[in-house]
């Protein structure tokens, strides 16, 4: 005989059932990787960085439906050079690939699998061969230049960097870090992060400068920001890609999209003076070594100028 407590217990117990096999069955449809067709070439989980867990486990704001100048596509090429697109965290790679796939139709892929970035507007996300136009990565290093012929290094001001990273880890790719953040641990978690990600943008920059032999172009982000026409001309002809004359016109009048941090007005520097002098001399020395390493003639035609 079952008794009412006995059947109480069933219940709960086939209710628990329902909501463990539910939330598998959720998790597995989310952290599957986007193949994007047969023989597309994807980084091995193991060997690199993942930035964005399960979404499940975080609240994001629902982000608005992106707005494409024209339908997104894979290349059929596979002759093409695979190109990496290279940069510190927080120099604006993301909004780069924006760009990239507003111009040219094409997706863009990365060594990275970022769920929020694959769900919105990023289908070439952790695809990394001659499918996609362009492959984001961070790292540096020997085995993280393999399988790359061509670089486009994407260069942003180490304390603007820095912030955005901050800002990134705590916000996500549009948000910002609370300003309780900085004030972790009396301020020391900050500190030595500053620290740290002034080092790491030092030696990617140069790592990639100098240690790629293959054709780099260098991007700086101010000079992307304070003339976009000239720049993202500049970016497609590397990239080998033609555009048309419309086409080009409505990446730049679309260029915001939607991971483009927006400007927020806040009375707090978190930047102490002895950060402030560290971060600046880093930088003297990686804009010194660049400019001294590359001869006028090379300059003219690497920085377009």
């Amino acid at each position: 005989m079952v008794t009412t407590n006995s059947r109480g217990k069933i219940c709960a117990f086939v209710l628990l059932s329902i909501y463990i096999i539910a939330g598998v069955t959720i998790l597995s449809t989310v952290t599957s990787p986007n193949q994007g067709g047969k023989g597309r070439k994807h980084f091995d989980s193991g060997k690199s960085k993942i930035y964005d867990f399960n979404p499940l486990l975080r609240k994001t704001a629902r982000r608005p439906k992106m707005k494409w100048c024209q339908p997104l596509k894979f290349l059929n090429d596979v002759n093409r050079p695979i190109i990496a697109l290279v940069s510190f965290p927080g120099s604006g790679n993301t909004w780069v690939r924006y760009l990239i796939q507003q111009a040219t139709g094409i997706h863009t892929g990365s060594v990275y699998k970022d769920f929020g970035l694959l769900k919105n507007g990023f289908p070439g996300e952790y695809i990394a061969d001659s499918s996609v136009i362009v492959v984001k990565t961070h790292e540096k290093g020997p085995a993280a230049h393999r399988g790359y012929k061509k670089a486009v290094l994407l260069i942003r001001d180490p304390m603007q960097a820095i912030q955005a990273e901050f800002n990134r880890q705590g916000g996500g790719h549009v948000g910002f870090a609370s300003p309780d953040r900085y004030k972790i641990g009396k301020g020391k978690f900050w500190e030595k992060f500053v620290q740290e990600q002034i080092i790491k943008w030092r030696d990617t920059n140069l790592d990639w400068f100098f240690n790629f032999t293959k054709p780099t172009m260098i991007l700086f982000y101010d000079q992307l920001i304070s003339d976009l026409e000239s720049n993202l001309r500049r970016l497609l002809k590397f990239l080998e890609v033609n555009v048309t004359e419309s086409q080009l016109q409505c990446a730049i009048q679309r260029k915001e999209g939607i991971y483009k941090r927006k400007k927020k007005m806040i009375h707090l520097d978190p930047f102490t003076k002895d950060m402030k002098t560290k971060i600046e001399a880093t930088k003297l020395e990686v804009y010194k070594l660049i400019y001294d390493y590359i001869s006028s003639k090379k300059r003219k035609k690497i920085f377009n100028r």
